[in-house]
């Protein structure tokens, strides 16, 4: 194990019944009180100490069986209204204590697959979340959880995998999706979407990323799982391709996901690679996995953005979360 890396161990999980980290969710205040969440098959998982130990959080349910947990989210306000957002088989969960205790929304038969889930920038006063499926769309809330509908003008596939927001949510009201086939874009809140023009054999899209300056700039990244990494600077009107003969053609595969941590601050997750830009993708540079990554990154978070040295949570296809230092 390198020097760099160190994984972390979940609560009473022999290695052989380990599954796959689904998505991971931090604090906004990680690194005063060192608090994540990590969604596997088997639930979801809350550690304390930054990522060094985890616990299951739906103890309080009192489940028969194991609850399939694929996608988390926490509100920008979590240091004091605690509110978490669980995406499960067939349902929501939504807590107001981080984790402790949850409330369960089941959405309508046949159950959705949840794949992602995002809280508005302005959830203090608006209340809205966001979950996309994999095979019925997106669904919205406008209620803080309590009550979901699809939202699905004009989202001609519903085959949802990635889900991005602009950090200018309030003002332009601007949500991007990446699903089966391309892109689509919402410029009012999701009532309605339209397709833009992204080049299909370069779909289906795994994971988007809107700048933090997209306000500015307009900037938005779509990672794909054939053709690498794409950048549009014109709030997805046209793309270009970013990856094209970078490290060895290191990217030209599939980007599991993209992290936007500032207006130049970029990364890219791969299955056995983590890559960080400090130029807006014109040139990268390998973050140091060691052994870690032998096991197939899926997800990662970068709580305390993507300065070189901040830690960087991975989970893994073993049921591990890593913690590399960003390059």
């Amino acid at each position: 194990m390198s020097e760099m890396t160190e994984e972390r161990d979940f609560e009473e999980q022999d290695p052989a019944d380990q599954d796959m980290v689904l998505a991971i969710a931090t604090s906004p205040t990680f690194e005063r009180d060192g608090l994540c969440f990590a969604a596997r098959h088997s639930g979801l998982y809350r550690s304390t100490d930054g990522g060094r130990t985890f616990e299951l959080t739906y103890g309080s349910l009192n489940l028969q069986t194991e609850l399939p947990t694929l996608a988390v989210a926490v509100s920008p306000q979590f240091a004091t209204d605690h509110t978490l957002f669980a995406g499960a088989e067939g349902g929501i969960l939504r807590s107001f204590d981080a984790g402790q205790t949850w409330f369960v929304e089941l959405l309508p038969a046949p159950p959705p697959v949840i794949s992602a889930m995002l809280v508005s920038p302005g959830y203090e006063e608006d209340g809205t979340v966001f979950a996309a499926t994999l095979e019925d769309g997106v669904y919205r809330s406008a209620s803080r959880g309590g009550h979901w509908e699809l939202w699905n003008f004009r989202l001609l596939d519903l085959h949802v995998l990635s889900l991005a927001i602009s950090p200018s949510f309030k003002q332009d009201e601007t949500l991007f999706v990446g699903t089966e086939s391309g892109l689509f874009r919402s410029t009012n809140g999701g009532r309605a979407w339209r397709e833009l023009a992204f080049a299909a054999e370069s779909a289906p899209v795994l994971g988007l990323a809107v700048s933090p300056a997209y306000a500015q700039n307009g900037t938005v990244y779509a990672g794909t799982e054939p053709a690498g990494v794409w950048r549009s600077v014109d709030r997805g009107t046209s793309w270009e391709r970013l990856s094209e003969g970078l490290i060895g053609d290191l990217i030209a595969g599939p980007v599991n996901a993209v992290l936007a941590a500032s207006e130049a601050d970029l990364l890219v997750l791969l299955e056995d690679a983590v890559l960080v830009s400090h130029d807006s993708g014109a040139t990268w540079v390998a973050c140091d996995g060691g052994e870690a990554l032998e096991a197939g990154a899926s997800c990662i978070a970068a709580p305390q953005g993507l300065a070189p040295g901040a830690p960087l949570l991975v989970g893994l296809g073993d049921g591990t979360v890593a913690t590399l230092a960003a390059a």
